[in-house]
């Protein structure tokens, strides 16, 4: 199993840089997490989460944070340029990002593309060029979109999440040769995390109800299960219990025509094989 790395996708960018001060002030007044949790009053998972990158937080927890550290407004400050830099996300995106950060499990199923989550940086650039996106405003949304991969990397707090691939996506590869074979591996890469379970959903599985739609399901802190339906012209939000219990049945369905986990895994080191040769290597 490879070990767990830190994957943050932001490079210096304002939500990463308001994670490092958090730990920084941490480190240097000397205090565990545990002992800050007991004397702020505040979740340590949540405060362990701000500090990996994986939350925000609200403007009341940082104030506390300036407060106890001594640091005047200064973490405040980061965080508002934190908040501003997520505004990044589209309009008709942002209800779905701000309850995918607060999801504490995701299922997914995709027809055509790896989940964002699940994209190398080299898979998310051709993604997004392909929409449209370039020059400053395409770098922008690459790291946008590989900083969500905090939330499965998070060593304190992983949130558990499962990917239905339809066999489509994995043969369907990137012109760029060398950038596919670094999205398959890291396909198998993440597939040996605990926490994540990926799976192909072969052709002969046939004509189901998501065969064009790409879906995301997220249960949130108080066990209500939500889904987000997309497509090329396109997307919805669904939050009434009878309509997400009818598309999660749907999703079971095909989790259960899906090839297995390690079956998934074989597959893809297949697709490896049949590659050419990395005339670098």
């Amino acid at each position: 199993m490879p070990a767990r790395r830190t994957v943050t996708g932001r490079s210096g960018g304002p939500r990463e840089r308001f994670a490092q001060e958090l730990k920084k002030e941490r480190v240097q007044k000397g205090v565990s997490l545990r002992k800050l949790a007991e004397d702020l009053g505040w979740s340590e998972s949540l405060l362990s989460r701000m500090e990996n990158g994986v939350l925000l937080g609200g403007p009341d927890v940082v104030e506390a944070l300036d407060v106890y550290y001594g640091t005047g407004d200064k973490l405040l400050t980061l965080w508002e340029l934190a908040v501003a830099d997520k505004q990044q996300f589209k309009l008709k995106y942002r209800p779905y990002m701000e309850l995918e950060e607060k999801a504490v499990a995701l299922w997914h199923y995709g027809p055509t593309t790896p989940p964002g989550v699940l994209q190398t940086a080299g898979y998310a650039r051709a993604a997004l060029m392909a929409g449209g996106y370039e020059g400053e405003e395409l770098e922008r949304q690459i790291e946008a979109r590989l900083g969500r991969q905090r939330a499965l990397f998070d060593p304190a707090n992983p949130v558990p999440f499962r990917s239905i691939m339809s066999e489509a996506v994995l043969r369907n590869p990137l012109t760029d040769l060398a950038e596919w074979r670094r999205q398959l591996e890291f396909l198998l890469e993440v597939s040996e995390l605990p926490d994540v379970t990926i799976q192909v959903l072969p052709f002969g599985a046939g004509l189901h109800r998501l065969v064009n739609t790409d879906m995301m399901f997220l249960q949130l802190p108080d066990g209500k299960i939500v889904a987000y339906s997309e497509n090329d012209v396109q997307s919805e939000l669904f939050e009434e219990t009878s309509r997400v219990a009818d598309l999660n049945r749907t999703y079971d369905a095909l989790r259960d025509l899906a090839l297995s986990p390690a079956e998934t895994r074989r597959f893809i080191m297949r697709l490896l094989e049949e590659l050419p040769c990395d005339p670098s290597t």
